[in-house]
């Protein structure tokens, strides 16, 4: 079975990762754009960072057999930033078009400002323009009120649900996102946010209709979160065309609809391959899958 990690953060992670990622079966991921940990300060740096995410990172996964895709956006964090929020909303213009974007995100609230009102909705215009999907943080902070305010400017700005992934729900918000006929995203993580044991009560609970779950970033996390749900689902006697669902064929079905998602052979590792003169390997020898 393929598997599909629809929200990993690999640009902070390392090549052990891919590798191990790969052994697990995970052919493909999407990395959204979003914080990095500190303030940018200034617009330029988004730029190189949107770049990161459309080269030298594409690049990367492709070494180890993962098609890599991504999606683009002000994170919600930085919404709050006047020094780089506008610019970033006319940055994005050119870059939502570019090959290897599948949506538009990560968008959403954070502490629930109006400056993140405003770059949200102006961010869903463009998601419409672009005729491109939207990937949505949903705040760590008092999740439920974020979640209900997500789906009420959704409603008040018509965007269709079915274009629209609202991620980190837990068990308090699951049915309104489902309700509102949205696809929901899980994060499961080793000690925050959801495990595998709570995700296979939810998938147990609700089916795998729209369900997606995925791992990791910055922090403490773990990139093998998604095959490790599966071992957990398997254990839990859940039929393996749920689990294939869950892991494969509904984050395919999202994200397909950005007509840029190309997984239907798996990605052919060469090793050789350069990216701007620069190779993964630092002198170990280069894998070459057959033709």
């Amino acid at each position: 079975m393929r598997l599909f990690d629809p929200h990993v953060h690999m640009t902070s992670r390392t090549t052990d990762d891919y590798e191990a990622m790969a052994a697990a079966g995970i052919a493909a991921v999407v990395e959204p754009a979003f914080w990095v940990g500190q303030p940018r300060t200034h617009v330029g740096t988004f730029e190189d960072y949107f770049l990161s995410l459309l080269g030298w990172e594409r690049f990367r996964a492709s070494q180890f057999g993962i098609r890599h895709f991504c999606t683009l956006a002000l994170n919600p964090k930085e919404a709050n930033n006047p020094r780089v929020a506008d610019g970033v909303l006319e940055l994005l213009a050119g870059y939502l078009a570019k090959d290897g974007v599948v949506a538009v995100g990560e968008i959403g609230f954070d502490d629930q400002t109006d400056a993140e009102e405003r770059c949200f909705a102006a961010q869903l215009r463009l998601a419409r323009e672009h005729e491109l999907p939207v990937l949505i943080h949903t705040p760590h902070r008092d999740k439920k009120r974020g979640t209900e305010r997500t789906l009420a400017l959704l409603r008040r700005l018509e965007f269709p649900p079915e274009l629209t992934l609202v991620d980190h729900n837990t068990e308090e918000t699951l049915p309104l996102t489902l309700a509102a006929g949205c696809w929901a995203g899980h994060s499961i993580y080793p000690t925050t946010k959801l495990d595998e044991a709570r995700m296979v009560a939810l998938v147990r609970q609700y089916g795998p209709e729209r369900i997606v779950n995925s791992a990791a970033d910055w922090g403490v996390s773990d990139p093998l979160k998604v095959p490790k749900t599966v071992a957990a689902m398997r254990e839990a006697g859940i039929a393996a065309d749920v689990v294939e669902t869950v892991v494969w064929k509904n984050p395919v079905r999202f994200f397909a609809q950005s007509g840029r998602l190309d997984v239907a052979e798996p990605a052919r590792v060469d090793q050789r391959a350069l990216f701007e003169g620069n190779s993964v390997l630092r002198g170990q020898p280069a894998r070459v899958d057959p033709a």
